[in-house]
Order: C-alpha cells, then sequence, then structure tokens
C-alpha cells in the first residue's frame, strides 16, 4: 500500500520559517505531480500548491506566493514546502498528496489526487 507522512511541522512565532517533508512509501513517485493542501479548523481544506512531475515548475495560491515554496527529491521519494515569513493565517494541519493523473503540472483540485498523508500541524502565534 503506498502510504504517505508529512513531518516539520510545530509552533512558530509570526514571521518564523518551517519546512515540512513528505516521505512516499509503496512506490516511486517519479512521473507524478504532487501537491500540498492544508485545513485550519472548522475549515474547508484548501489548495497550497503543487509540484510538477518534473520538478521544475510549481504553482501557489496567492496568500503564500512569494513566502512558500515547494521542491521535490524523487530519489528519495520526498517532497518539501519550505515556508518563510509565516502568519497566524498559516495556521492549519498541512497534507501532502500525489496526483492520480501522471505526467501533469499539477492540480489545485483535491479531486485529482489519489494518495494522503495524516497531516501535520503548523501553528503560528500571533
Amino acid at each position: 500500500q503506498v502510504q504517505l507522512r508529512e513531518s516539520g511541522g510545530g509552533l512558530v512565532q509570526a514571521g518564523g520559517s518551517l519546512r515540512l517533508s513528505c516521505a512516499v512509501a509503496g512506490r516511486p513517485v517519479r512521473g507524478y505531480a504532487m501537491g500540498w493542501f492544508r485545513q485550519a479548523p472548522g475549515k474547508e481544506r484548501e489548495f497550497v500548491g503543487a509540484i510538477n512531475y518534473r520538478g521544475d515548475f510549481s504553482v501557489y495560491v496567492d496568500s503564500v506566493k512569494g513566502r512558500f515554496t515547494i521542491s521535490r527529491d524523487d530519489a528519495k521519494s520526498s517532497m518539501y514546502l519550505q515556508m518563510n515569513s509565516l502568519k497566524a493565517e498559516d495556521t492549519a494541519v498541512y497534507y501532502c498528496a500525489v496526483n492520480r493523473i501522471p505526467y501533469t503540472g499539477g492540480s489545485a483540485s483535491s479531486t485529482e489526487y489519489d494518495y494522503w498523508g495524516q497531516g501535520t500541524q503548523v501553528t503560528v502565534s500571533s
């Protein structure tokens, strides 16, 4: 079975940084786009960003552009989310996911992802 595991979350002050990791087990990630989503308490899951299957471009929701950067290392079956200049509004559980459609640029729609991790909590104090 394919398993995803997020790590790197924690409690930080506004303006601080965190680096989240997503480790994928059960299959190589080569050939599949991957994405990050987040869910704040009492709110719906929302798209954060995605990286295409080649790792040469990525897209982000407007609220994190210029602050968050996604990267991937297919040899390690891993994806990363570098978060800088964190704000209180970034507080949420962050989830990584693998796209079900091969060789795409990544999608903002959660319905296009088959595999999800358990999530890692990010809390930004205000």
